[in-house]
């Protein structure tokens, strides 16, 4: 770990090289994480090649991810693939709760890394750590949740999706399929980016939409709690979910309420795949999940051995995409290996 700052500054003057071959690294990243392109000839670290020849660092990652949840899997698999090519030291941790999530930042803080890449799905807990890290000195940057908050807690860049304007892009394909009363299923309530996307939903799609509050480290009570809306108002014809565990959880709710509504929803894992394939899942919403955890470790190393950012004040958006029936084909050997 690097533990003085100011040597390693000038121990990294000689960087052009670096910045090349990191503007190159980052090319080839984007090429193969789009959501639009064919399979690369290879997935995961491997496809990152050698160690850069920088100094040794350490960034931590910290999140608010439940124990267990795929969808994180695959953002610490993009971190881990950054650090593994960029010669970081990364330290994940995730805390769903935001008391324990605000803790974390401290803790990192306290250990003397170099720098911190966070989500805000509750930013004003945050708010307090991330600002007092700032002031120390550290370079931090946003992930994944806290899009419209990170420029006014002063972090460096941001790299997600709009929650708003894929909620939007989600209600009107809801429109277009010619739902008319949905309910958005929210897995944990008070996050922001979460709340985003159901507002977003509501605007874009005109007709009849309720939040559902459901508890997603719980599944068989997201499971009853799903079933027994739809069997409270069977005119529900759509169900969006914001997670896909929880998407599969509400095929079930359907199955087992007699419903003939439908399944819609965020994120991907590889699960959903045969479900999308099935028609079990309509469609799926991809902000590129890998993409985020690998963009936020390589743009701290960018930052920490060039003083490259990247974005220009402005955040990095990494989605939204529609997958469905008719591209789900391109992205499913990607998402067996864990990498979409």
């Amino acid at each position: 770990m690097i533990t003085n700052r100011r040597s390693k500054a000038a121990s990294t003057a000689r960087t052009a090289p670096t910045a090349l071959a990191a503007s190159i690294a980052l090319a080839v990243v984007l090429t193969a994480c789009s959501s639009t392109g064919g399979a690369p000839e290879s997935t995961g670290p491997s496809a990152e090649g050698g160690t850069a020849d920088t100094p040794r660092a350490t960034i931590a990652m910290i999140t608010h991810a439940p124990p267990g949840d795929t969808f994180w899997d695959l953002i610490r698999k993009g971190a881990e693939a950054a650090a593994a090519k960029d010669n970081i030291e990364l330290r994940y941790n995730g805390e769903v709760d935001a008391p324990g999530q605000a803790n974390l930042v401290q803790n990192a803080v306290d250990s003397g890394v170099d720098a911190i890449a966070v989500t805000l799905a509750k930013p004003d807990a945050m708010k307090t750590n991330v600002e007092s890290a700032i002031d120390q000195g550290l370079p931090v940057v946003a992930f994944n949740s806290g899009y419209d908050n990170w420029k006014d807690m002063g972090l460096q860049g941001y790299f997600g999706q709009d929650e708003r304007i894929a909620g939007i892009a989600a209600g009107e394909r809801l429109k277009a399929d010619g739902a008319t009363n949905a309910i958005c299923v929210i897995q944990e309530q008070g996050a922001v980016q979460l709340e985003a996307r159901c507002a977003g939903i509501a605007e874009g799609f005109g007709g009849t939409i309720e939040n559902l509050n459901v508890n997603g480290q719980d599944l068989p009570s997201v499971q009853s709690t799903i079933q027994a809306k739809l069997q409270q108002d069977p005119s529900i014809d759509s169900i969006v979910t914001l997670g896909a565990p929880i998407a599969l959880t509400a095929v079930d709710s359907v199955s087992a309420a007699g419903s003939g509504a439908t399944v819609s929803t965020f994120d991907t894992n590889a699960a959903l795949v045969d479900a999308i394939k099935s028609g079990d899942v309509q469609w799926a919403i991809d902000q590129q999940p890998y993409l985020q955890g690998y963009l936020a470790i390589d743009s701290l190393w960018l930052y920490l051995n060039n003083k490259n950012t990247i974005g220009g004040g402005q955040a990095v958006l990494t989605g939204p995409s529609f997958i469905d029936n008719t591209n789900i084909d391109a992205i499913a050997d990607l998402a067996a290996a864990g990498t979409r």
